[in-house]
């Protein structure tokens, strides 16, 4: 049975609850995972999400800041969280769907402006948390499953718009790239996005910062899509929705697609 899976850093699901019914309208994902909710549980829309036929949902909230979220039309099961780095932070939910696949949604910490963690502490905290995501997967390795969500980090070179550039810039330094792809192995995961988009330049981030987004075009991909080995060769049709960095009110971040055929 196949199901369509879009993954989404929001910027405040309350805020831009318009942009999220239109995405569910126009493209219809079976799961969408958000991140960045900025809201308690219980002040997530919920009411106007299962009017668009998305029925089931798993979150962890924060005021404010941080916030997961897994909305679904297809029945699915709480599986848990994590609090990597011991920050306290809501950046970790886990649900399982009916035909056995675990969906993993991750925010991980950007890391602050300065790439050094004896000066910036966010830097610090975000390799701690990467480290402790190594180090379950390394624990207990998954299965079927799909882990997606803002990683904070463009590993290839092709999924920034200057490499050179961007070495020393918080999201594409060597040592965050090194880490994540530790992690990465750890779980034995696969890069679904570019496993079917393999070449050129890949973004899913623009900064708020630029006159005109689109025409400068000075993206990094941050936000991903990987599988465990037993499914990654189900997946397909993956994809980045651009536009919806031009709708109204919009994130800073576009959503990324894939399709599983399971």
């Amino acid at each position: 049975m196949p199901f369509t899976l879009a993954t989404w850093n929001i910027n405040s699901v309350r805020l831009r609850e318009p942009i999220v019914l239109k995405l569910l309208a126009e493209h219809g994902p079976d799961v969408l995972c958000l991140q960045e909710c900025k809201s308690p549980v219980e002040k997530i829309p919920t009411a106007a999400f299962i009017e668009a036929g998305y029925t089931h949902m798993v979150a962890r909230g924060q005021k404010g800041y941080n916030g997961v979220a897994i909305l679904s039309r297809l029945p699915l099961v709480d599986a848990g969280d994590q609090d990597f780095a011991t920050l306290g932070h809501a950046r970790h939910v886990a649900a399982k769907l009916e035909n056995g696949v675990t969906v993993h949604n991750f925010y991980v910490p950007a890391g602050g402006d300065v790439p050094d963690r004896e000066v910036n502490e966010k830097f610090g905290q975000k390799l701690d948390y990467l480290a402790d995501m190594r180090d379950w997967f390394h624990g207990d390795k998954p299965e079927k499953s799909i882990l997606v969500g803002d990683l904070n980090i463009a590993p290839r070179e092709d999924d920034v718009w200057d490499h050179k550039k961007l070495l020393k810039v918080v999201s594409h330094t060597p040592i965050e790239v090194e880490k994540l792809a530790e992690t990465q192995d750890a779980g034995g995961f696969v890069d679904v996005t570019r496993q079917d988009i393999p070449q050129g330049n890949l973004y899913s981030w623009w900064s708020y910062r630029a006159k005109d987004w689109d025409a400068a075009d000075k993206g990094r991909r941050l936000d991903h899509v990987w599988a465990t080995p037993d499914i990654s060769g189900a997946a397909h049709s993956s994809r980045v929705l651009r536009d919806a960095r031009g709708w109204e009110k919009p994130s800073d971040h576009a959503p990324v697609f894939a399709t599983f055929d399971l």
